[in-house]
Parts: structure tokens; C-alpha cells; sequence
């Protein structure tokens, strides 16, 4: 799985947040959907490009997702609240784990994760850069598979996200065409049945059969 989502707000008090906080806290203050479009390339340690791509995305409260690479390479990854899948379009090949709490918490769940911003990450306000406002987000955990997460606020909301791993890979993503609470169509965005003669790995949870009280 990409590194993403490996990843993926409530920010509490205010009052002592400098202008990056209060910014995002605006932007996300009454979220409860969001989508929108990104490009993503990443650097390794020697500083060149081994990877670029781009597509689209879609978040629900609380831990619905849909990550979808369109150029150059189609991958689909979509958490139903129960199962992460990840489905390779020209492997014809899907593979399916229990959405556990550590692949929930992309930096991106922010958004609408009510306290996740302070639960998880050490939180600074490096100087404006780029034009853009800026938070760094370093995890608490040790077991973490980033080492530091930037996002570059403009005036449409986050416009840029940059990872680092302890390997000196930087992963960065250009955000675009936001649409805060959109209606989106779950059983559509957040669901995914393997199509027919798709290779499917592991097994998915069921939800709970729930019996009325008789």
C-alpha cells in the first residue's frame, strides 16, 4: 500500500494557535465530507523523482476513504470502515485487511477525525514558505511509518501535504478542486465488490449480524 495511507478535526483550543492553525481550523470546522484532485511524486534521499502520479480522492466522517490513481498507472484504494482494499486494475488483482487504527491515520484523516491532531502529532508552525502557510506535524508514536508531515495551507484550504520517511524519501501532494460536504453516494465511493475474474487476497470482515430483541 502506498505511502499515503500508511498512512488519511476537531484542533481543540485556538486560542494560543498561531495563523496556519487558525486556518485550518476554519477550513474544517463543520466537515463532514470532503473531496478533490492531487498529484503525487516521490523523491528519495538522492533528491530525483522515482515516482509520479495523480487522481482524485474522497473523505467521510470518520473513517471512510477512496484513493484513486488514475495516470500513469489505474490503483483503487477504498477503506469501508471494515476492510482496506487495494485493487490493481491491470493485475486484476485486489487485496483486502481489516482497516485497523494504524492504516486509518493518514495525515489527510485530519480533516475530519475529530481530535486527531492532537492525540497523535506534535504540532509546530514553521515560518510562511512558498506563499503558503505551514504546519509540521511530527507523530508521537514510535511505531509511525513517517517521521514528519508538512501541509501547506492557501487561501482554498490545505493546497500541499509533504512525508518523510526515516529513510529520507519525500512523498509530496499538490491538492486541488476541494468540495467541502458534498453529497457523496457512499454505496458507491466507499464500497468495492471485486469484479468478476479479479484475484482476491485475504479475506474481508463482516460486519456484525445484529438480531432484535424479542
Amino acid at each position: 500500500m502506498r505511502l499515503a495511507f500508511a498512512f488519511l478535526l476537531a484542533l481543540g483550543s485556538a486560542a494560543h494557535a498561531g495563523p496556519a492553525r487558525e486556518h485550518l481550523d476554519g477550513f474544517t470546522r463543520g466537515l463532514s465530507t470532503l473531496k478533490g484532485t492531487f498529484t503525487q511524486e516521490t523523491r528519495g534521499a538522492d533528491k530525483r523523482v522515482h515516482d509520479s502520479t495523480s487522481g482524485s480522492l474522497a473523505l467521510s466522517a470518520p473513517r471512510l476513504f477512496r484513493w484513486q490513481y488514475d495516470k500513469p498507472f489505474p490503483q483503487l484504494i477504498v477503506a469501508d470502515g471494515l476492510n482496506l482494499w487495494i485493487y490493481d486494475q491491470d493485475l486484476k488483482q485486489v487485496t483486502v485487511r481489516p482497516q485497523s487504527s494504524e492504516e486509518s491515520r493518514s495525515p489527510l484523516t485530519l480533516l475530519v477525525d475529530p481530535g486527531q491532531l492532537e492525540r497523535e502529532y506534535t504540532v509546530a508552525e514553521p515560518p510562511d514558505a512558498e506563499g503558503l502557510r505551514w504546519l509540521r506535524l511530527e507523530p508521537k508514536g514510535k511505531d509511525a511509518p513517517f517521521v514528519r508531515c508538512e501541509i501547506g495551507l492557501g487561501e482554498e484550504g490545505p493546497t500541499r501535504m509533504r512525508v518523510s520517511d526515516s529513510l529520507g524519501q519525500v512523498t509530496e501532494w499538490r491538492f486541488g478542486r476541494w468540495e467541502r460536504n458534498a453529497k457523496l453516494d457512499a454505496a458507491t465511493l466507499f464500497r468495492f465488490t471485486p469484479p468478476p475474474g479479479t484475484d482476491v487476497v485475504g479475506e474481508p470482515i463482516k460486519s456484525a449480524e445484529v438480531f432484535p430483541v424479542k
